[in-house]
């Protein structure tokens, strides 16, 4: 068993270093600050902070080199922009030996400037975007970074847009709660519970201290709490940046949340801690390991409180592993730092009654006993880890297509495992050792109209319903074999179809303006149609060239969906954005859709293997294939990434990330649209 034990830590430490689907190339970090020139203009500094290796440009580039860096501001009733932007610092010429010019170009730090004349008195909001390029041997990539500043603030740091990597501030917040909430769950198992009492009274008698250095300590405690659950992790996420850097991290990553080795891992991990919140067995500590932390503690000084905190995170490990587990791995879809920060929110909750009650003793008096609902507490955490374990299984299953977990067998164990959980909370399962539950209090009361009526809800999946609250966490709908919708949708075209044809044959016209449903018509059978689906019985491709060469016979701009197998917010946008019906028109009648999936393992034909102009690696997958493309062209693969492009390759609107807002989504999509019919493009342009 302490084999096994080790084991786990270490599959834990990997998973704190994953991160799905989201890493964005960020070469460039920028902090804009406004400055007054005098009463009637002022001007926006962008001071710009580039990795090793790579560089910028200047705002004035001649013909035949380089993007130039390039504000772009439209006049409002308070400013206005004055002429273009300029360089604030200085350097030698750079002489370019192809193009035969003579240009600037800055390495590790750059500074630029952008005059405004101010037409009315604040406060107002300065908006707008600056567009550039940045390199690396050879290889470049144009990025774009939004300026969103109040007029009179000092200095403001914006964050690069451009793909951001699934997760907005709503949903960093989102997290964040998720973590606090998992934070307090975890203080309610038995492996914790009963030793808040005890410790904090360990604070309270000692002798010939004042309670303000009791209090003191107990602070240190709580901080060495939380210091002990946050900084492995940072270590770890900072280590792996420093050493590797972006490109080569994102590969790590990405194979850390696509590959079937770490996810299978992670799903038995899941499984062998559920077992042992159901009472199967017991995980524990090596106790040479619990020992020597436990020794060290005795003294009452700053050494002995830290390894007294340490002993309590090693105990607690049975309990708080396989959340922490849980916590950290739903926040590696989001930014570099999001796995550190809802780490930090997940230790100061399961913290903060160690301080509160130091702080206040009195309240040791309201706590529950310890008894047998902390062992309740378990078991119900335990159905919970079953649920979310297969989810590791059901990525690996999808990014292989080993067909193992379609919707309907996934549904299906959900709804079994809730199922019995509210069996269990009304006492009619009990697992060993367990007592007879007599009575229901309210609270549990509670609980079981809350799980049954999910339970309710997920049953319509099985045939074909959206759940779209479940939507990042079930494998797509186009998995199910009875989708009751698809075959309503299906039959409902034919008839239109054969109508149509029958008015069509009619000697005279039917009254009335009569016209069929317009329906998606593909040139030629997409590649890899047996792979992959589109959501919502859409048709499309899988292959930009081939899009490329249907939008030309057609044409139709083409919408590119950059998406993953383990993308949960991609499922969440098919779910919650495209079923909107303006959104699935347009989808299905104006554009030619190529869904174009970075994480797949499936070989390409050997033919098609390429080594990449970008890293220099052959690539031999379609994901890789389409991961590459990707990040060469646009700078980025973060998942889901929405790309509107016209015959010659060239972008008709900046590109979206993740965003539920429907109205917004259909902006998007009208105005690629009209740009399309103008010949009107979004300034970056693909090569």
């Amino acid at each position: 068993m302490k084999k096994l034990f080790i084991a786990l830590m270490l599959v834990f430490s990997t998973a704190f270093a994953m991160r799905a689907q989201s890493l964005v190339l960020d070469p460039v970090q920028w902090k804009f600050e406004i400055q007054d020139l005098n009463d009637e203009e002022f001007e926006l500094v962008a001071t710009a902070t580039i990795e090793p290796m790579f560089h910028i440009y200047s705002t004035d580039m001649p013909d035949m080199a380089p993007l130039p860096t390039v504000f772009s501001f439209d006049t409002t009733e308070y400013y206005m922009p004055v002429g273009g932007g300029r360089d604030l610092t200085d350097v030698a010429l750079y002489y370019d030996d192809i193009f035969e010019v003579e240009y600037k170009q800055f390495s590790g730090a750059a500074s630029f400037a952008q005059k405004f004349k101010k037409l009315k008195d604040g406060p107002f909001q300065l908006v707008g975007e600056l567009d550039y390029q940045a390199c690396k041997d050879g290889s470049c990539v144009s990025l774009t970074e939004d300026i969103d500043l109040t007029y009179g603030d000092a200095v403001l740091t914006a964050a690069d847009d451009e793909g951001v990597g699934g997760h907005g501030k709503s949903n960093i917040w989102a997290m964040i709660l998720e973590a606090i909430l998992w934070g307090f769950a975890a203080l309610l198992t038995p492996c914790v519970f009963p030793m808040i009492p005890m410790t904090v009274s360990f604070f309270m008698h000692g002798e010939g201290e004042t309670k303000a250095q009791g209090r003191f300590k107990a602070f240190m405690y709580f901080l060495f709490i939380v210091l002990l659950y946050t900084l492995p992790i940072a270590i770890i996420i900072l280590v792996t940046w420093l050493v590797g850097g972006n490109s080569v991290t994102a590969d790590i990553f990405n194979w850390l949340a696509t590959h079937w080795l770490p996810n299978i891992i992670f799903f038995l991990v899941f499984m062998v801690f559920a077992a042992s919140f159901f009472g199967a067995f017991e995980i524990t500590l090596g106790s040479n390991m619990v020992n020597k932390s436990d020794s060290k503690q005795n003294t009452k000084n700053l050494g002995g409180i830290f390894f007294m905190a340490l002993t309590l995170v090693l105990v607690s490990f049975a309990c708080t592993g396989p959340i922490v587990g849980t916590v950290l791995i739903k926040s590696t879809s989001g930014e570099f730092w999001a796995p550190i920060v809802t780490m930090f929110a997940f230790a100061v909750a399961f913290a903060l009654p160690f301080a509160l009650f130091a702080f206040f003793p009195n309240l040791l008096q309201r706590l529950p006993k310890s008894g047998g609902w902390l062992n309740s507490v378990k078991v119900v955490l335990g159905f919970i880890e079953v649920a979310l374990g297969f989810k590791f299984l059901s990525v690996a299953d999808q990014t292989y297509h080993w067909h193992l977990l379609d919707r309907e067998v996934y549904l299906g164990i959900w709804i079994v495992c809730f199922a019995l959980l509210g069996f269990y909370l009304l006492g009619k399962i009990r697992f060993k050792g367990e007592k007879e539950v007599k009575e229901l209090g309210v609270f549990r009361l509670i609980l079981i109209i809350i799980d049954f009526t999910f339970v309710i809800y997920m049953i319509p999946g099985m045939w074909g319903a959206p759940l779209k609250a479940l939507s990042g966490y079930l494998p797509p709908k186009q998995t199910l074999d009875f989708d009751l919708n698809r075959i309503i949708e299906e039959n409902s075209e034919k008839v239109i179809e054969y109508v149509d044809a029958k008015f069509a044959n009619m000697s005279v016209a039917p009254q009335g303006d009569v016209k069929a449903v317009p329906v998606d018509v593909l040139c030629e059978e997409p590649k890899y149609a047996d792979l992959f689906h589109l959501a919502h019985n859409l048709k499309g491709y899988f292959d930009y060239d081939q899009a490329l060469n249907c939008a030309k016979a057609q044409g139709k701009p083409i919408f590119i969906d950059f998406t993953g197998h383990g993308c949960v917010n991609c499922r969440e946008m098919e779910a919650n954005v495209w079923s909107d019906p303006r959104v699935k028109d347009m989808l299905r009648n104006d554009f030619i859709l190529c869904a174009l999936y970075v994480d797949d393992k499936a070989s390409l034909p050997k033919e098609e293997w390429y080594t990449s102009s970008y890293d220099g690696k052959e690539k031999k997958t379609i994901g890789r294939k389409n991961a590459d493309f990707q990040i060469s062209k646009f700078g980025t693969n973060a998942q889901p990434y929405y790309c509107l492009m016209d015959h010659n390759g060239n972008l008709l609107m900046k590109p979206r990330a993740y965003d539920l807002d429907k109205d917004a989504f259909v902006s998007f999509l009208k105005d690629g649209i009209k740009h399309f019919q103008e010949g009107t493009f979004y300034q970056h342009v693909l090569d």
